[in-house]
């Protein structure tokens, strides 16, 4: 029975410490959250173009040189 006491009461703090952890969080305001969204779609964009692109002149160097050799 004491041991039960034991996890109640460390349950307790625990989610007592994480509820004070979590009110320390400064949240962004929308206006930068949207900000913040557009640039990563923007450098997802521009990383995925650039893969494709080197993808592309790697396959095109690839097909190239293997048929060289027929």
């Amino acid at each position: 029975m004491a041991d039960t006491a034991k996890k109640e009461a460390k349950k307790d703090s625990f989610w007592k410490g994480m509820k004070t952890e979590f009110n320390k969080i400064s949240w962004p305001d929308k206006t930068e959250t949207v900000k913040e969204s557009v640039a990563v779609l923007c450098v997802s964009v521009v990383l995925g173009l650039i893969i494709t692109f080197l993808d592309t002149i790697i396959l095109f160097g690839v097909d190239f040189l293997t048929s060289i050799g027929m």
